[in-house]
Order: structure tokens, then C-alpha cells, then sequence
């Protein structure tokens, strides 16, 4: 068991039977009384979100989760199939658990996925990831007072914010944590 101020982005903990993950936490200590921590949450099992408010002295079940290598092989439109690198078995995701690092995954990326007593429940993504522009309108940098940028499609679907140089063809470096370009390849 931890208490709830331990609770950070990222932190996986169960209660009531259910998975949940952290994504957004904001602790608000007013005058007088016990600090309450407001929680942004998704239930890892089945996608919702939720928000949760807890008080400061509450506590809740922490997990463990398994880590293994995995590579990414294709979707069916509901499932996001992906290959063990040690034991070539094929575990499958739901679009619902991996909804927000869908515009990073293209074939044959590695990634770590995290289980629960052997139940596939997330992903990891590396903290960047090379991505080929597939469509880029003509960059015309004109009389500009600060750099300008273009949107341009990656080859996943993914709509990003570049620089005026980088054109159709080219690699660029997204950083998955943040979804913005970091450099070209």
C-alpha cells in the first residue's frame, strides 16, 4: 500500500479489483483541513477515464508490472498485435489501450510492454522515434521574424508542426513524450 501523495504521472496502482494508471495529478492544500489530491486516471483494463479526488491520508494498492521486448507487426483495426523477441509468442492490445501512442507505431518498432500477472496491459514507448514525411507543402520562408513552421503527415497518420526545410521524403526525430519534432535524420 501507498498513500495517495506518492501518486505521480505514470503510476500504476489497483483498487476495487481494477488497474489504473495516473495521468494527471494535482495535490491543492487549501487553508484549513487535509490536503486533496485530484487524479485524472485511466482503467487499464478496459480505457475509460476517470477522475478520482482523494485525500491526503488515503492509501491504495501499488503494483508490479512485468516488462518484456516486444515488436510491433501490424492491427486488424481493433487489435495492435506485437511479437515477443524472446519467445516469438504474439500478445494482442485493444485500440482503446494503446489510443495514445498510436501515431508513433509503425512496423517493426521495438517496444517495452508492461504486464500484470501475465496480462498485456500497456506499452512503452523510446523516448524518440524516426518517422518518414510522407506529405510536406512547399516551405517559403518569406520575411519571417521568427522561425516558421509547416505542418506536414508522417507516415503513421501523425500531423506535426516542422520547420520550413524539411520536405516530402525526409526522416524526422519525434520526441514520444511530448509529440513534437526534434531534429532531422
Amino acid at each position: 500500500m501507498i498513500p495517495v501523495s506518492q501518486l505521480r504521472k505514470g503510476v500504476t496502482f489497483e483498487r476495487d479489483g481494477q488497474l489504473y494508471r495516473v495521468l494527471e495529478y494535482q495535490h491543492h492544500k487549501p487553508g484549513r483541513g487535509n490536503a486533496i489530491i485530484r487524479t485524472k486516471l485511466r482503467n487499464l483494463r478496459t480505457g475509460a477515464i476517470t477522475q478520482e479526488t482523494f485525500l491526503s491520508g488515503d492509501r491504495v494498492q501499488d503494483v508490479r508490472l512485468d516488462h518484456r521486448t516486444v515488436q510491433y507487426l501490424y492491427n486488424d483495426g481493433e487489435l495492435y498485435y506485437f511479437m515477443d523477441t524472446e519467445t516469438y509468442e504474439q500478445p494482442a492490445l485493444h485500440r482503446e489501450v494503446v489510443e495514445d501512442i498510436i501515431p508513433y507505431l509503425k512496423e517493426g518498432i521495438i517496444v517495452e510492454m508492461e504486464s500484470y500477472e501475465g496480462e498485456p496491459i500497456g506499452l512503452q514507448l523510446p523516448t524518440t522515434v524516426d518517422l518518414k514525411v510522407v506529405e510536406a507543402p512547399p516551405g517559403y520562408a518569406g520575411d519571417t521574424a521568427t522561425s516558421a513552421t509547416k505542418e506536414v503527415v508522417l507516415e503513421t497518420g501523425m500531423r506535426l508542426q516542422v520547420p520550413l526545410f524539411v520536405n516530402a521524403g525526409d526522416v524526422v526525430r519525434v520526441d514520444t513524450r511530448t509529440g513534437e519534432y526534434q531534429t532531422r535524420v
